[in-house]
């Protein structure tokens, strides 16, 4: 039995493809992969959890707590699988969801289709009640319209609703009427109104997030209760915690109620665990590239901080354009997120031309070389055929790949059409998404006003560490880091990640009739309601709290953020505030406005628990070359050609050796592919720092 005081620590994340789980234990890691169990998502977290444990030497019982995020919510968002949900809106609103903002995010296309709104007009009823922009009631609802909704909702056999009034963000009276009379009639309905989910303005944004939070409350709080169930089952007595897409760990009761904070859950632990890196070795500009089986995520981290935002898109239809999905209004890690992972299918266009996703053949089938039935090529087959992959020692020697199947994919969907041979064509595939995903992180860095010549590229996920020095070549990065567990790198993030919540509110005031005790109060609620969930597994540790104000001039249509110091505010902090916003400003566009009022549009409270300190480490240079005697043929992009690559063990090497492209560094999870253009060093952390090889070079 291991003492209390030594307990393990497991983080779970589920993917499209693979489930990761890494156990921590006395400064050791164990970690596995397992393919993902789309019938019952739990079943796999069980199994890899007893790997893990097995490999630890510890029972299920030595687990002293369990991290898991989760792609559940976004999936069911994507596929449309969630519960039979009813929008309820103030009368005059019921299209606002259909409507949109009326912007075309595709300004030439005459054929443009806007995505379908996530409940249908025949699902969506509304109230004859208003309230203004400062909160005063208008218009107060009656008894008899409230029952009349009951009883549509009760006819129609919902079981999930959400409710979403006009300025209900100001004032949330109304919302809590008719929730508490669904609840009073049909307490097995799930209820969720937008003043607790999202209070924040433009109301579309917030009928988005609120019907999104509706539609999957169900089936998550289902989910959830099965999972915990399964684990005291297996005989795991421990806490379980969920991370929400800000990066925090909440509790399984919080997650369940709000479980549209989930959405990007697992991506948000892979920034975390780039950042912890970045801090041991005080890299100032980090991109964050995270490739698993069906996604690519690219993530910037300044000053050991991942960028954050308070919306995003979930679901977008149109070639992952901006505007063409579903938009959410919480607090976010921000990402850019493509269709680009190692099951991402190849096809041939119209035009004749190579594309790759963004649909996967995730891990039912799963890619052909996966021999489970799968007849569509994949970016891992490429990978395959390139001699990038072992197809006797993938996922650990787990799961035996075939060549003959990879080819036969590929030439009969892709290569035939175009008159490719089966290495030609995987050569295109993979150098397809490798131009897609380089052009994503170059365009999020100047939508950024970033070079991203200037930062270390921190890479994990499957498929991460194959592709990550030809996305250096293409983008023009020097040096990139592969971390130890970077396979399962995300799950490792969940193990990094505090305690944590940040609650946001729209409170708008003029600079013009400041007002420092109405600023206190909001401050007070927010940061109240953050430190409670922060609290829930952090102890008797009193939370860090961060403050944030979202300003723009008087007459602007967007707001920027602007970082608060905690403290009690007075009259004084007017030109403080005007002295923020105005270098804030200016770092965004250039130049200050002169002559315009400034107010504050919306407030967010983040409240965290304090982490352990980074153990600071520095990055060794020393290039004592390694000669392997294995190699293998693969095809090197910069190069044009296949070469003799040398084959590594990563657990072979040690600090400060260094390996010289071309080669192939292996690991159970994952395989790191330095090219003729890189050298890799090992770091006293187990990091390998991969360095090209010219100091100019991809300038």
């Amino acid at each position: 039995m291991v003492a209390s005081h030594d307990k393990a620590r497991v983080g779970v994340d589920i993917g499209g493809t693979f489930t990761d789980v890494a156990l921590e234990l006395g400064g050791a890691l164990f970690s596995t992969k397992v393919l993902t169990d789309y019938t019952a998502p739990e079943r796999a977290i069980i199994k890899g959890i007893g790997i893990v444990a097995e490999k630890a030497g510890i029972g299920l019982k030595d687990i002293g707590v369990i991290i898991h995020g989760t792609t559940l919510a976004t999936n069911a968002l994507i596929e449309r699988r969630g519960a039979k949900t009813a929008f309820i809106t103030t009368e005059g609103f019921r299209d606002t969801i259909e409507m949109r903002t009326e912007n075309r995010f595709e300004q030439y296309d005459l054929n443009i289709k806007l995505p379908p709104p996530l409940i249908e007009r025949c699902d969506r009823f509304t109230l004859g009640e208003r309230i203004d922009a400062q909160g005063g009631i208008l218009l107060a609802p009656t008894e008899a319209q409230i029952a009349s909704i009951v009883d549509r909702i009760e006819q129609g056999g919902y079981e999930s609703v959400a409710i979403g009034f006009i300025h209900a963000y100001v004032n949330g009276a109304h919302e809590r009427t008719m929730r508490d009379a669904i609840e009073k009639r049909l307490p097995n309905v799930s209820v969720s109104i937008s003043s607790e989910v999202s209070p924040q303005i433009r109301e579309f944004e917030r009928f988005n997030t609120v019907c999104a939070n509706a539609y999957v409350r169900p089936i998550m709080k289902s989910y959830l209760d099965r999972l915990l169930g399964k684990v005291r089952e297996a005989g795991a007595d421990c806490p379980l915690f969920i991370i929400h897409s800000g990066g925090g760990i909440v509790s399984i009761e919080s997650a369940s109620a709000f479980p549209v904070r989930l959405v990007e859950s697992g991506p948000a632990g892979g920034a975390i665990f780039a950042a912890h890196i970045a801090a041991r070795y005080d890299l100032n500009s980090v991109l964050s590239f995270d490739m698993g089986g069906t996604t690519a995520k690219i993530c910037l981290i300044d000053d050991l901080t991942p960028k954050t935002a308070n919306t995003f898109e979930v679901a977008r239809t149109y070639r992952f354009k901006k505007g063409s999905g579903m938009p959410i209004s919480i607090p976010v890690v921000e990402m850019v997120e493509i269709g680009a992972g190692g099951g991402s299918i190849a096809s041939v266009d119209v035009m004749r031309q190579i594309r790759v996703g963004p649909h996967s053949a995730a891990s039912e089938p799963g890619p052909a070389c996966y021999q489970r039935g799968g007849t569509q090529p994949t970016v891992t087959d490429a990978d395959l055929l390139l001699g990038r992959l072992d197809p006797a020692n993938f996922a650990g020697g787990t799961i035996p790949l075939s060549t003959d199947n990879a080819a036969s994919a590929l030439v009969s969907e892709v290569g035939g059409a175009i008159n490719l041979s089966a290495e030609e064509t995987a050569y295109g595939v993979a150098e397809v998404v490798d131009e897609n995903m380089s052009n994503a992180a170059r365009v999020h860095a100047v939508e950024s006003g970033k070079d991203i010549g200037d930062y270390t590229m921190i890479t994990f996920g499957g498929a991460g560490p194959l592709h990550a020095a030809r996305l250096c070549e293409k983008s023009g990065i020097r040096k990139f880091i592969v971390p130890p567990g970077a396979g399962v790198g995300s799950a490792i993030g969940f193990l990094r990640a505090p305690f944590g919540y940040e609650s946001v509110r729209s409170a708008s005031m003029r600079f013009s009739e400041f007002d420092p005790a109405a600023l206190n109060e909001i401050v007070d609620q927010l940061s109240e309601e953050a430190v409670h969930f922060a609290r829930q597994g952090s102890g008797d540790a009193e939370p860090l709290v961060e403050i944030k104000a979202f300003m723009r001039y008087v007459g602007q249509g967007w707001e920027i953020p602007v970082m608060i110091a905690p403290r009690r505010f007075s009259a004084e902090d007017c030109a403080t505030f005007t002295d923020a916003f105005t270098k804030a400003y200016t770092q965004f566009f250039g130049r200050p406005i002169d002559g315009l009022d400034i107010e504050i549009v919306s407030w967010a409270v983040k409240a965290s628990s304090p982490m352990p300190p980074v153990e600071r480490l520095r990055l060794v240079t020393s290039r004592d070359t390694v000669t392997p005697a294995k190699t293998r043929r693969i095809f090197d992009a910069a190069l044009h050609r296949f070469v003799e690559a040398a084959i590594v063990e990563r657990a072979t090497l040690k600090v400060g050796e260094c390996v010289t492209g071309p080669t192939i560094i292996v690991e159970p999870e994952t395989s790191t592919l330095v090219t003729s253009s890189f050298d890799a060093m090992v770091q006293p952390d187990g990091c390998l720092f991969v360095v090209a090889k010219d100091p100019n070079a991809n300038r």
